[in-house]
């Protein structure tokens, strides 16, 4: 039996009810505002720590490299002088083009091994060896570089080295790996990409494993086998992943210091000196924060500017699926 509620009441109801809806609508608010500065708060740690960490030396670094600046006087705004002075060094010059060159062979190294150790372990292992060598291969990424190097440097001794011993049993005479100009640039670059191919190695077994198996299928159907497969489907396929490949393996070369540094000091000579080396000497040795800073914008321009023409490149030989 239904019951009919008095127009009066219904009146009261609606009343009740509409003064009760701003009171949600409010609370509502209020969450939001306290969600908003709960954001904030956990943003907020991420921020400083890239602000004090990040943005403030790069800006400071930008601004430096006009004064003259030791640490022990006032700095001295200097202008364009430490520009000028580091285009006539001798010493700067034969750095950059040092880590010039040891970019080309290293990258080149360090991304070809890492391709065809990729394509290797991703179709002629089991896939519980996969496991074992991705771990494998990456794990010299982890060491602490400088530690590396100096294990390296005693096992290219000249005089009690293991790899001149290992060469003495094949009749091999000692090679002075780390006292001549070319043997210590070979070690130099043996090192380096040794520690760091495992990175490209990684990034290519991602790109591998994310190319349909249709596509293989198709091309042996068309007659492609073999190294044609990888050179009309592997490569084309693969091309976003060598451009990130690439990119960060190019940046991360030009910024090398540990291992010239613990193995060779830049010698013999200058022949394996580099900009950053550069960077930390006039710095730390001979105080000259100015001028160190002037090099570092040089060496952020360098980067930005191969960054730059490799991604506009890419249009040219990257493919999406």
């Amino acid at each position: 039996m239904s019951t009919t509620v008095p127009p009066r009441e219904k009146t009261r109801q609606a009343a009740r009810a509409g003064k009760a809806a701003p009171a949600r609508t409010v609370r509502r608010g209020t969450s939001r505002h306290s969600q908003r500065w709960l954001a904030w708060a956990f943003l907020a740690p991420t921020i400083l720590g890239m602000g004090l960490f990040t943005l403030i030396p790069i800006v400071a670094s930008v601004v430096l490299a006009f004064f003259r600046w030791d640490i022990i006087s006032a700095p001295t705004f200097v202008g364009l002088d430490n520009f000028a002075e580091v285009a006539q060094d001798p010493t700067v010059r034969v750095s950059f083009l040092n880590t010039i060159v040891f970019v080309v062979v290293a990258v080149a190294l360090q991304l070809g091994l890492a391709l065809a150790l990729a394509i290797m372990v991703q179709e002629k292992l089991p896939a519980w060896l996969r496991v074992f060598f991705r771990s494998a291969f990456f794990f010299p990424l982890i060491l602490s570089a400088a530690s590396v190097s100096i294990f390296m440097r005693y096992l290219f001794n000249e005089q009690f080295g293991v790899v001149n011993w290992l060469l003495s049993l094949v009749g091999i005479p000692a090679v002075p790996w780390l006292t001549t100009p070319g043997g210590s640039a070979a070690v130099v670059i043996l090192v380096y990409v040794w520690q760091n191919f495992g990175f490209s190695f990684l990034l290519f077994i991602g790109g591998l494993a994310s190319i349909p198996v249709e596509t293989y299928e198709a091309a042996s159907i068309d007659g492609a086998t073999g190294w044609r497969k990888h050179v009309h489907v592997t490569l084309p396929l693969l091309s976003p992943t060598t451009l990130v490949a690439s990119v960060m393996a190019i940046i991360s070369a030009l910024q090398v210091f540990d291992q010239p540094y613990v193995l060779t000091r830049g010698g013999p000579g200058d022949s394996t000196r580099t900009a950053v080396m550069v960077i930390f000497e006039s710095a730390f040795q001979r105080l000259e924060f100015g001028q160190a800073s002037a090099i570092g914008v040089l060496l952020t321009l360098i980067i930005m500017g191969i960054t730059a023409v490799q991604f506009r490149l890419s249009k040219r030989f990257v493919f999406y699926q």
